[in-house]
């Protein structure tokens, strides 16, 4: 592949609602192009863009995928980003490394919420846009109420550029309303011109048409002053004014075109391909982009080569074979292979091996790369969201903003000595994959993996087996209950015991009391020397040993003070694991005495959900033991609300579904640890219980 400039790359993400053809429609480009020889399909697990061998046993794409390939001239990187939401991370990622984000939106479901996902993102990166309405050619779709919702939904942007001409439910032509033009295609998907549609079509068609045109000329008016004034005289736009109007409304964001293609007879395809070269707009034509200096002041980068070099890294991929591979996109000036670099991330040097251009899981080795292209790094110790820069410039970019984890689930091994291999494989998959979180709990002793929803997990447990020979058990993660005193008591604690030639004597009077701590809090006011302050270390370290196991159900104890006020010793007997022993009697004694409690720990909950679902949330929440503190508008967002709440962690393991549930997957939530609380007397007996069990 030879190399291009900012002016000849296309830098295209495919995103959309999950089943909208979006990986679909990435391999009738490659086959059209001619970078493929056999079009692959999704349900029999063949396709370029879906060769993770998760992605083919669940016929879904689950990671995003870079496939490269030449068209005219124009080299274009396509980003194939997953719909399900559990992988929103990976369209986060592809999004960003774009400079088009192509929507598709099914003939047939017409506009979904992967869809307004998929355009929030892009206008909130400034990243220029296009729909592909898919399956128009299916029985049950319908071109024109999908793109009466498109424009329902996202405004007056929204513009028609190629649309299928229907005759008796079926697909009779496709117009191209640039040319003006209409084409048929056979079963290989080759275009034949044919008449323009007439009335006789279709009683309404000529209106339809009309309507169209009109509502085509003026978007492509509205972005040009001569143009908007030509339009207002009654002149028809030149092929060459329409194509310069549509490419600078795109690149403005003033316009969105709207394209359908078949997914049988590969009908427009060919005209998508020509409109990817016309219309997107090159890394060249993009604004400049925002970095940040060593020495912290903004600089404006171009996507120019003779620029110093620098490389953002988008994604990372863990090979257990390859090794870490890491996709860049150049920002400025040339990477090339065996170079030496900068990472900005802690000022460190940055060898970069041999360089790859990337199609699926097919990589051309290339000896270097332009700004404005993308190329994958083996091997590199730079990560995801890290910038490599030329010494005489050394600048960050923005990291990529990822969705935070919030669905977590306790990891097993299954087999025994495994821990280390899983926790080398779980190292791995959390470098390649912002959106996983493992940690440790410091009361359950469980390793805890979050991600974005249970079908997440299993996706990373999956590859931890298969990638990394680490086979593990999801389970639901054990609540970090603590056990506390409500009343102040004095007890006595004695270890008295002979067994021939020297005994154990200790004696002690303790008083427990609550307090604010999450820490014994230890004192003493013994007088007298009734207890030897030598002894006064091994009884605290008999009640600190104590503290770990509570008395109802062996939870970790909390908020107690514990005063040493009396006592006796034998000058023989007495030694200090006899007073250790002493201070663990007063101390069962005393947590049995003084009023025990279980504390449950609360977390501070933050909901942004569509202003239609605050009640089915509150209500949820009100069902979970919550307490809805207030409810805001979201900044930014118009139509969203946040709603705070505080809420038991016990009760929060299923929010994540239901919540999806309640919003059509448009909420999102933060949930984070906030305090411990009395847990309500009626469900002691089920905690007990269940530590029992456990």
């Amino acid at each position: 592949m030879k190399a291009y400039t900012a002016e000849n790359i296309r830098n295209i993400a495919i995103a959309g609602h999950s089943g909208s053809g979006k990986t679909t429609l990435a391999e009738a480009l490659l086959f059209k192009a001619g970078a493929t020889e056999r079009l692959g399909k999704t349900v029999d697990g063949n396709t370029v863009c879906d060769y993770d061998p998760e992605e083919i046993k669940r016929k879904a794409s689950i990671s995003a995928s870079v496939a490269s390939f030449e068209y005219n001239d124009v080299k274009v990187n396509l980003l194939d980003a997953p719909g399900l939401f559990d992988f929103e991370g990976e369209s986060c990622e592809a999004i960003t490394a774009s400079d088009t984000v192509l929507i598709t939106v099914s003939g047939k479901s017409g506009v979904k919420v992967g869809t307004e996902k998929a355009y929030e993102k892009a206008v909130k990166l400034k990243k220029a846009t296009m729909f592909v309405i898919t399956k128009v050619d299916d029985p049950d779709a319908n071109f024109y109420n999908v793109l009466t919702d498109l424009k329902t939904v996202f405004g007056p942007t929204v513009c028609p550029v190629i649309v299928p001409v229907i005759q008796g439910g079926k697909v009779a032509s496709y117009v191209n309303l640039i040319e003006m033009k209409a084409y048929t295609y056979d079963n290989n998907g080759n275009a034949v011109e044919t008449e323009m549609p007439t009335a006789e079509v279709s009683e309404k068609l000529e209106y339809r048409m009309d309507g169209l045109i009109e509502a085509f000329s003026e978007a492509v008016a509205e972005t040009d002053d001569e143009l908007m004034e030509k339009f207002f005289e009654g002149e028809a736009f030149t092929q060459k004014e329409l194509v310069h109007g549509l490419h600078k409304g795109m690149n403005s964001g003033k316009i969105t075109p709207v394209i359908c293609c078949s997914d049988i007879t590969m009908g427009c395809i060919d005209m998508l391909l020509k409109e990817i070269e016309l219309l997107m707009p090159s890394p060249a034509d993009v604004p400049s982009v925002e970095a940040e200096s060593a020495d912290g002041d903004i600089v404006e980068t171009n996507y120019d080569k003779s620029a110093p070099a620098a490389g953002f890294i988008f994604k990372t991929i863990a090979d257990p074979f390859v090794g870490k591979m890491s996709f860049i996109k150049v920002m400025s000036g040339e990477l090339k292979a065996n170079g030496d670099y900068i990472n900005s991330k802690g000022n460190t040097p940055e060898k970069l091996g041999k360089l790859y251009v990337v199609c699926g899981k097919k990589q051309t080795e290339v000896a270097s790369v332009s700004a404005g292209d993308i190329v994958a790094a083996v091997k590199i110790g730079a990560a995801t969201n890290d910038t490599l820069c030329d010494a005489s410039r050394v600048v960050s970019y923005p990291a990529i903003e990822f969705p935070k984890p919030c669905f977590k689930m306790a990891v097993k091994a299954k087999t025994q000595g495994d821990e280390a291999k899983i926790s080398s494989g779980l190292q791995r998959l959390t470098d390649e994959d912002l959106t996983l979180l493992v940690s440790q709990d410091d009361s359950t002793k469980e390793t805890l993996i979050a991600g974005l929803g249970e079908q997440h997990l299993e996706v990373a447990v999956a590859k931890l087996k298969t990638k990394f020979g680490a086979d593990v058990l999801l389970t639901e993660p054990k609540i970090a209950y603590k056990e506390t005193i409500r009343k102040k008591v004095k007890v006595q604690g004695k270890h008295k015991k002979q067994s021939g030639g020297h005994g154990q004597y200790g004696d002690v009077w303790i008083e427990f009391e609550p307090c604010v701590s999450d820490d014994l809090v230890f004192e003493e006011k013994v007088f007298g020397g009734a207890v030897p302050k030598n002894y006064f270390p091994a009884v605290e370290k008999g009640l600190q040993d104590c503290m770990k196991k509570g008395v109802l159900a062996g939870f970790p104890v909390t908020g107690v003070k514990a005063v040493l006020v009396d006592g006796s010793y034998h000058p023989v007997d007495s030694s200090e694991m006899a007073f250790k022993t002493a201070a663990g009697i007063a101390f069962k004694d005393g947590m049995k005495q003084a009023d025990p409690a279980i504390l449950e720990p609360i977390g501070s909950l933050l909901v942004t959900v569509p202003d239609d679902n605050t009640g089915d949330v509150m209500g949820d929440l009100n069902k979970r033991r919550g307490r809805v503190l207030g409810m805001n508008p979201v900044d930014g967002r118009k139509g969203y609300t946040a709603v705070e709440a505080e809420v038991p962690m016990r009760e929060m393991q299923s929010f994540n579904t239901q919540l999806r549930q309640i919003s059509r997957g448009k909420g999102s939530f933060t949930f984070d640890f906030l305090r411990y609380e009395q847990l309500p007397a009626n469900l002691v007996s089920d905690v007990i219980l269940s530590a029992d069990d456990t």
